[in-house]
């Protein structure tokens, strides 16, 4: 039983979390919550196991185009990672579960010249980020959320994660990846949203 209060005394405020890059964990002008709000400008497309194509082309040396049950065969791993909503909610610890990025760089192999990704979706978004930021520990295209298969108002059945990035960046129902040389701005970023989108720099809008 905590009697502090009873004497005038309040009890210390719990130091904020601290990332290991020395960042705080909970970016600026971001707040909690344990729920998954859906956000899409979209409406949630079908899917369609027999004719869905994941595929990878720009600047590679080894373009390729996997079935589904082709992308589900390469090796999978586990990762926990927070998720940061442009829209200023952050969720900590969530369990993904997909194929990490190098793998599809093993395969596919970038260029010298390549050096910014386009993420598509099959309903026709695209979102843009730096090589740089794409080939990273933490990226992969994911299939499971905290134990289950990711629900399709949530991108599944299967989305890229890039939690470093505002989640915008993070596509929903991927079916491909672009590289290229140059910068290509994507659906929200060429509707004012930042082009970069670190949540620990505030980069929501430019």
């Amino acid at each position: 039983m905590d009697l502090s209060r009873l004497f005038g005394k309040q009890q210390p405020a719990q130091a904020p979390e601290m990332r290991q890059d020395g960042r705080l964990r909970l970016p600026p002008g971001q707040y909690l919550t344990k729920k998954f709000p859906v956000l899409s400008y979209e409406r949630t497309p079908k899917f369609d196991p027999m004719t869905y194509k994941f595929w990878v082309k720009g600047a590679v040396e080894h373009p390729l185009e996997l079935s589904w049950s082709e992308l589900n065969d390469l090796p999978k791993v586990s990762l926990t990672a927070d998720f940061h909503c442009v829209t200023t909610w952050s969720r900590y610890d969530n369990l993904w579960t997909g194929v990490h990025i190098r793998e599809i760089l093993k395969l596919v192999v970038p260029t010298a010249q390549a050096s910014y990704v386009v993420a598509h979706s099959w309903t026709g978004y695209t979102t843009n980020m730096p090589l740089a930021d794409f080939n990273d520990d933490d990226v992969l295209i994911a299939f499971q959320h905290d134990g289950q298969e990711i629900e399709p108002d949530h991108g599944g059945p299967v989305r890229l994660i890039v939690p470093k990035l505002y989640a915008y960046k993070s596509a929903k129902w991927l079916d491909g990846l672009e590289f290229l040389s140059e910068d290509h701005p994507g659906f929200w970023e060429v509707r004012g949203y930042h082009n970069h989108a670190d949540p620990w720099r505030e980069e929501r809008y430019e």
